[in-house]
């Protein structure tokens, strides 16, 4: 497969820990890496207790495959840093009129860092592997093209599947740990890892894919997540003329560009267009109303690129789902908060045509094609 005869011929030592969830992708990823040759070690971040991949359910799983791999496997507990970076993130970013992307962030803080520390600590690896559909050009791989964009860096690279692209998430991902990381599942398809666990006779090869964030799947919805930790709250839903129209028991269960599930009875369909956490209040209007032509983004990780000092022209991704849009980037002053966290990249983003449901807290990614150019977080909006 030309998969495995990529891995035969990457450079660098073939030994490896495989970050292990338990289901089918990164079951494949350690089956690749087998039988490419190379030194392969099973590792799993325990994150949470329950059902689901994060949780003890995905551990049964992914000591199985290690065992049916012949290949060893060691369970790290993350729960308290899960807890810290992704929890108690997600709820303080909720409470603050925002819809969080705890996906990128749990990649970067509580996934790739702890496990290249780990396996480099304990089992003197210097390398992981991920089931991610994404890929990675390495620097010594590349040429300086005529822009002199990469300047020695390490490229991050849509997946080949564009159903299952995972680049998205992984725009929070730093130089240091991309120059550590493999991901053999990037140039597959979804349906072709299925078929090639099959035929390795993975244990998980036909295990159901899960659709919803993990914290969404442990507790049967997001709402009943939020629900956990903050009460309700009744506050009202108003027109932007201040015209009452509703109420809602909390600010959290909202996120801009939602029309569902608002329990409004109106002339026509209303959209969130914005959430005012001060007020503890969602405004509401009609789809002409909630989009927008330009947004700030902040905590900007440059990924493929060095930061910009002028205005380029960009392709913008603001959701996972969503498709990349044409826009202007325009780099802004930082904010004393984005100094202090040493995230002092911002920019400003103009749209070639206005978008709707761009939510604060929510991903914008930057690319140039199949290159991933960076990515950080929209800003809430000033009315």
């Amino acid at each position: 497969m030309e998969v495995v005869s990529h891995l035969k011929q990457l450079q660098g030592e073939h030994a490896i820990a495989v970050g292990l969830s338990g289901g089918v992708d990164s079951s494949l990823t350690a089956a690749l890496l087998v039988e490419a040759g190379w030194k392969v070690e099973g590792l799993t971040l325990w994150l949470m207790e329950g059902k689901g991949s994060c949780c003890t359910e995905g551990l049964v799983d992914a000591a199985g495959i290690c065992e049916q791999l012949k290949i060893p496997h060691h369970v790290v507990d993350e729960r308290s840093t899960f807890q810290k970076e992704v929890v108690e993130n997600l709820v303080n970013g909720y409470q603050e009129g925002i819809t969080p992307l705890p996906c990128s962030r749990c990649n970067r803080f509580v996934k790739f860092s702890p496990m290249i520390n780990w396996a480099r600590k304990n089992r003197n690896l210097k390398r992981i592997a991920t089931g991610h559909y994404a890929r990675i050009k390495h620097a010594e791989t590349n040429k300086l093209n005529s822009l002199d964009e990469r300047k020695n860096r390490h490229q991050l690279l849509r997946g080949i599947d564009q159903n299952k692209d995972q680049s998205y998430f992984l725009y929070d991902l730093s130089q240091e740990i991309l120059g550590h990381v493999v991901f053999p599942l990037g140039a597959l398809t979804k349906s072709f890892t299925r078929k090639e666990a099959n035929r390795y006779g993975l244990r998980t090869a036909n295990k159901k894919e899960s659709q919803d964030l993990c914290l969404a799947e442990k507790h049967g919805s997001m709402k009943a997540f939020l629900n956990n930790y903050l009460p309700p709250r009744k506050g009202e839903i108003v027109l932007t003329d201040g015209l009452v129209v509703g109420e809602h028991d909390g600010i959290e269960h909202f996120t801009i560009g939602q029309r569902k599930g608002l329990g409004i009875a109106w002339k026509e369909p209303l959209h969130v267009i914005n959430i005012q956490p001060s007020l503890n209040r969602v405004i509401v209007g009609p789809r002409d109303q909630s989009g927008r032509s330009n947004c700030t983004v902040g905590e900007v990780n440059w990924v493929s690129i060095s930061a910009p000092m002028q205005e380029r022209l960009v392709e913008v991704q603001v959701r996972y789902r969503s498709d990349p849009v044409k826009a202007k980037l325009v780099p802004i002053e930082p904010t004393i908060k984005d100094i202090k966290n040493n995230r002092p990249h911002r920019c400003r983003i103009e749209f070639e045509n206005p978008q709707f449901s761009i939510s604060p807290g929510q991903a914008a990614v930057f690319y140039k094609g199949e290159v991933v150019l960076g990515g950080g977080i929209i800003q809430p909006f000033e009315y």
